[in-house]
């Protein structure tokens, strides 16, 4: 079941995106999440922030925030999405995602982007077979675990 994410929701979200921060190259950052930290974003973004669950359990969530600053940058976002390991290649993230566009049309929202990590094949894979398109690939600009990283950089037209 895909839902809008709530504040109860934020230590499952925690978990989950600590650990891709901790253990990939699927994120840059190294700083890890907090609860308040995400129970603020998930506040700020409403039905911007969702979160798909079986059962009780957290399979993964899909969020936007802005592109960049600036009224001009209002209608383009750049989204994170991330899946739990068990539930990758069940459809959740495309149910994900479908909701999440669903959601940024109905905020007047004219395109997302993907900021995908060269080191994720998958995750580029996953975001062309719904109709992301590659446009840029930055070479180096990533720096974690003592190497230099691509971003792959996808937009989707709503």
């Amino acid at each position: 079941m895909v839902r809008q994410a709530g504040v109860a929701d934020a230590p499952a979200i925690v978990e989950l995106w600590n650990g891709f921060v901790r253990d990939t190259a699927v994120t840059f950052t190294t700083l890890e999440k907090t609860c308040d930290g995400i129970a603020a974003d998930i506040d700020a973004h409403g039905a911007g922030f969702l979160v798909a669950v079986s059962g009780g359990t957290l399979l993964g969530f899909a969020t936007y925030s802005a592109f960049r600053g600036g009224p001009g940058y209002a209608r383009t976002k750049e989204h994170s999405v991330m899946l739990a390991e068990g539930a990758r290649g069940r459809g959740v993230g495309r149910a994900l995602m479908e909701a999440l566009c669903d959601a940024a049309r109905a905020e007047g929202v004219h395109s997302l982007f993907a900021g995908v990590s060269g080191e994720n094949p998958d995750a580029v894979a996953f975001h062309a077979a719904i109709g992301f398109q590659e446009m840029v690939r930055l070479p180096e600009v990533g720096f974690k675990f003592g190497r230099w990283m691509d971003l792959v950089l996808m937009q989707k037209f709503l």
